[in-house]
């Protein structure tokens, strides 16, 4: 009866730090942390493996909370267990600069595991981080060591599951077994606009259990007892050898604890009032102040000494470890501080000298695989795949294997699931010890579009592969030709994207991809063979830079930005004014990122500010106005495409070199 009686107030320490905060802020979502506590009690105080005085600890656990508008869950649960976020920063919710934002930022706030908001994908992160938990428990643990051995557990609501990417990832999670995901469902019928029974039907239980989760039904969501009960079930068939992901049904009343807000959706998105705030202190018998807590409820919650203490006995764990398999320690440690191991730079020298040697052309696409064939087998790091078009994106490396349900390996066949694929790589970037990379059409970007954003959000170290990433594409038509997909994705901050316009600057985007720590990279890659325009490696310095000289010639009278695909064009362009008497510089510009982020005198000796420019780019082209400006012109498709083959397509939409020409030449007149 005590533990009950201390931990119903643990419970209340919860609701009454989210009802507070949110009246401070005037803004916020309190029902989910009031309609939650005894959830978050159940897990954070009796399961949850973790240490508050080290919120990078490799072995805890990851929490995910995917339905993030009840950031103050989240933030109330890292306050009382000794995490380094102060009473202050919780009087502090959603004002500028604070450290609890209004929805859960990794990199601001100390124990959160990844940025949730966009409902449905920190499930899918969640996903992510049991995958790569499995995927390293694999390579690394050995007999009587399980240096990799925890648990992801996540929240989510009804918003999440009404959400697409929760199905894409689920349905993976299932097939793939991953049985130490865990997710703790908020079943309280409620969203924004009000009771969801007319908008959200499904038999959630029946639908994961055919996805091939393990799923715990009617649990009592308000009841300690009861989610520990169904927590334990979940934690023990998980051991299991098919074992499966575990789905708790929790059944909840938003709001709980608020006598007249309680199960309505007036208490999801708004403060509850100060009448109602001291009606609800008074139901729940919460004597003390505005975040005040009592000291008894305050000691209870701390986790500081017992975490410190697991952490510890995991650390002499991993010493033993190391001891036996001193190489396989060390490997561990460099993964998961993320650096690139020695010799890398050779290797990409390499790579690199390898592609100049290559005179024949060649799509980047098929060039993108000879860089990883080169790069990938020193990097035990790579998790890659494929949205179900491996053989067209070329992914595949030598040397790698399939990864699936029995199979720990390193290339993974997500299915026809891009923006699945998409969230589940942000969350394995998050967990540590993996650099994911997956493939699709261009043109499929928009499917996973926001997971892409939310990666250079919260800066991960993630690679996509885009291939088929114009109208060289042919014949497919306009629904798989991309044309305003490079000029949006570049415009996503913190994101480089690349567009490499022959095999060594296709080896330098991948590389510099690779090695970036602060944030994701996009490669674009075409379908069609272009020519070797670098043969000379030490030109790689160049590209390295975004933007650089390709062809330069004495007293140039203007510039042509080529890039990608159409860069090669630029050439020939350069050509044929040069025939007629006027000397062109060519600037080839594989990333504009990149190339923003050089200094000012460099920018301007690669496009001299009194040059005219002229840009060439089979997309949408207002993008590369701030290249060429007033005065410039771009040779680019402010259209859709249509199905022919290339060469008739990029001729009848004038993306040729004789089109830059007349460009060019308007320009000088």
């Amino acid at each position: 009866m005590l533990t009950r009686t201390i931990e119903t107030r643990m419970a209340n320490a919860i609701r009454m730090l989210a009802v507070d905060a949110v009246e401070k802020a005037k803004s916020g979502h309190p029902g989910a942390p009031m309609g939650m506590a005894e959830i978050a009690v159940a897990l954070w105080h009796r399961h949850l493996k973790h240490n508050p005085a080290n919120p990078h600890w490799a072995d805890r656990d990851r929490f995910v909370l995917s339905n993030g508008h009840g950031s103050m869950l989240l933030y109330a649960l890292l306050h009382l267990t000794g995490y380094d976020l102060p009473m202050a920063e919780l009087q502090a919710f959603r004002q500028l600069h604070s450290r609890t934002p209004g929805h859960p930022e990794v990199g601001i706030t100390p124990g959160v595991e990844t940025t949730t908001g966009p409902l449905g994908q920190g499930f899918a992160n969640a996903v992510g981080m049991a995958l790569a938990e499995r995927r390293l428990a694999a390579e690394f643990n050995r007999d009587g060591h399980p240096i990799v051995d925890h648990f992801t557990w996540v929240f989510l609501g009804d918003g999440c599951l009404m959400e697409g990417v929760v199905q894409e990832a689920a349905s993976l999670a299932g097939t793939l077994r991953l049985s130490k995901l865990i997710a703790l469902y908020d079943d309280n019928g409620i969203s924004i606009d009000g009771h969801v029974e007319g908008w959200f039907a499904d038999d959630t239980p029946g639908r994961f259990e055919a996805l091939g989760w393990h799923v715990v039904r009617a649990v009592d969501g308000h009841d300690v007892e009861a989610v520990d009960a169904a927590i334990q079930a979940a934690k023990a068939q998980a051991t299991h050898a098919d074992g499966k992901p575990t789905l708790i049904c929790c059944k909840t009343v938003i709001g709980q604890g608020s006598p007249n807000k309680a199960g309505t959706h007036d208490v999801h998105g708004a403060a509850l009032g100060a009448a109602e705030i001291a009606a609800t202190r008074e139901a729940l018998g919460w004597t003390a102040a505005p975040f005040e807590l009592p000291d008894d409820v305050a000691a209870s919650w701390n986790a500081r000494e017992a975490g410190t203490a697991r952490e510890r006995d995991w650390q002499r764990g991993f010493e033993a470890y190391r001891s036996q398999h001193p190489d396989l320690a060390a490997e561990f440690e460099r993964r998961m501080g993320g650096q690139l191991p020695a010799g890398w730079s050779a290797r990409v020298v390499a790579a690199v000298a390898a592609a100049a040697d290559r005179a024949d052309a060649v799509a980047t696409r098929k060039a993108s695989q000879q860089a990883l064939d080169a790069l990938a087998p020193a990097l035990p790091e790579v998790f890659g795949g494929s949205a179900d078009l491996t053989g067209s994106n070329l992914t595949n490396f030598k040397g790698c294997t399939l990864a699936g349900r029995d199979q720990p390996g390193n290339h993974l066949s997500y299915g026809v699931r891009e923006f699945g694929m998409a969230a589940l790589m942000n969350g394995m970037a998050l967990h540590g010890g993996l650099i994911p990379y997956g493939g699709t059409f261009l043109t499929f970007s928009d499917y996973s579009r926001n997971a892409i954003r939310m990666a250079a959000l919260m800066k991960q170290r993630v690679v996509h592969v885009f291939t088929h990433d114009s109208i060289g594409l042919g014949e497919d038509g306009p629904t798989h030709q991309s044309v305003e997909h490079i000029p949006s994705l570049r415009l996503i901050p913190q994101l480089d994207v690349w567009r490499p316009a022959d095999g060594v600057e296709t080896a330098v985007a991948w590389s510099h991809a690779l090695e970036r720590h602060d944030g994701p990279s996009v490669l674009c890659l075409s379908r069609q063979n272009l020519p070797r325009l670098i043969d000379n490696p030490a030109r790689a310095a160049e590209v390295r830079r975004g933007g650089y000289v390709l062809a330069d010639v004495p007293q140039p009278r203007a510039v042509i930005i080529g890039t990608g695909s159409e860069t090669h064009l630029a050439l020939k362009a350069q050509a044929l004014l040069a025939a007629d008497g006027i000397a062109v510089r060519v600037v080839s510009m594989p990333s504009t990122s990149v190339f923003d982020r050089q200094d000012r005198a460099y920018q301007d000796a690669v496009l001299p500010l009194d040059l005219p420019a002229v840009a060439v780019e089979a997309a949408q082209p207002d993008l590369w106005r701030k290249y060429v400006g007033r005065r410039g012109a771009v040779v680019g498709i402010a259209s859709f495409g249509e199905s022919a083959p290339a060469p008739a397509l990029y001729a009848h939409f004038g993306i040729t070199a004789e089109a830059v020409v007349e460009a060019v030449k308007r320009t000088l007149r």
